[in-house]
């Protein structure tokens, strides 16, 4: 397929800048993706389409707050600095983006902080505005994870045009986050309220976590048309033994087995074995899923609303089938749903 035929019309006004009031109260499209019938619900609405044994396979990776924001030595320049992932714990080595990235050269120092609580030193280019910094801290790790919660904020996607809030803080948070590491929200996960979890365990339930630690790729714009030659980054994942069986039991009785969000469905079609079922895996991840596409694990999903040309609509067309999924979106901007990270969910079944 081509990028060309996931274009649409997106009006601005559509983009949520803030989370809805409660997590489950945004609102749920429900795809019906062997037939195309659209229903339209709230999010809560879900403990409706799922049963006993059923499975729903979430996302525990913890957003830390990786933006930061520093000075320039001698200059005293103010410099955004967006920390992508740490590369070596002993050394506080990190991969970083940084703005503007004209003025960062390696051997600068930036110092953040009013008591220059930490101080960092550049020490090589890694693309035009990717670096790799050596943080200069004598304390424990403890400390300096501390440092990094003092000092950093929470890393809104560029397109939220506001700062960060305190409510920001726990909102673009999943409620079952435990294990940190990524940079973005695994969004699809942002509508489970306490209470929603708890009445679907009632019903019967059960739940496996992965962990995709979510990076800045999930937002790179696709540049090709030939979507074949299109690479993506690689993120962390980690599947669990005792997931896994959870999951594979599901597969065996052929419940509803439903991936949150398009990490948790990238993770696991990267950890299918050769008798189509789930393995458990440490690794790293490049996987690029567009049409047509056969899914191994899943045969449910929930996902937000995407924009035109992403990765992430790719994916969720080849699950839901493109011409179903496309007119979903048509659905989705005439009935003014909410897009993007704090925005409304669909439920493709």
């Amino acid at each position: 397929m081509k990028l060309s035929q996931f274009k649409f019309h997106l009006p601005d006004s559509l983009i949520a800048h803030y989370p809805a009031e409660t997590r489950d109260e945004s609102r749920l499209m429900v795809l019906h993706k062997d037939t195309g019938e659209i229903e339209h619900k709230l999010f809560k609405d879900v403990l409706g389409y799922f049963d006993d044994k059923d499975v729903m396979i979430l996302n525990n990776t913890k957003v830390f707050p990786a933006r930061l924001y520093g000075n320039k030595e001698k200059t005293g320049a103010t410099i955004e600095v967006f920390l992508l992932r740490e590369l070596n714990k002993e050394l506080r080595l990190w991969d970083v983006l940084v703005d503007p990235a004209r003025k960062i050269r390696v051997g600068n120092k930036l110092y953040f902080g009013d008591d220059d609580l930490l101080v960092a030193e550049v020490v090589d280019n890694t693309t035009s505005r990717g670096r790799t910094i050596r943080f200069l801290f004598d304390g424990t790790d403890e400390e300096f994870r501390q440092n990094i919660e003092i000092l950093g904020e929470t890393p809104l996607p560029k397109y939220i045009k506001r700062k960060p809030t305190a409510e920001d803080k726990e909102r673009y948070q999943t409620i079952f986050a435990k294990n940190e590491g990524a940079v973005a929200a695994p969004t699809a996960g942002l509508h489970f309220s306490r209470e929603l979890m708890k009445r679907l365990e009632l019903k019967g339930v059960e739940f496996a976590e992965v962990t995709l630690h979510v990076g800045l790729g999930t937002f790179r714009q696709v540049e090709v048309e030939d979507l074949t030659k299109h690479k993506m980054d690689s993120e962390q994942f980690i599947i669990a033994e005792k997931d896994a069986n959870i999951v594979n039991k599901a597969i065996e009785e052929k419940r509803r087995i439903c991936a949150v969000g398009t990490t948790v469905m990238r993770a696991v079609e990267s950890a299918v074995s050769a008798s189509r079922t789930l393995k458990p895996m440490n690794d790293w991840t490049s996987k690029f899923i567009f049409p047509p596409y056969d899914f191994s694990i899943a045969n449910s999903m929930i996902t937000n609303f995407h924009t035109p040309e992403s990765t992430l609509l790719m994916m969720v067309s080849a699950f839901g089938g493109y011409e179903h999924v496309m007119h979903a979106y048509e659905v989705a901007v005439k009935e003014k749903y909410r897009f993007y990270s704090y925005g409304d969910a669909m439920l493709i079944i």
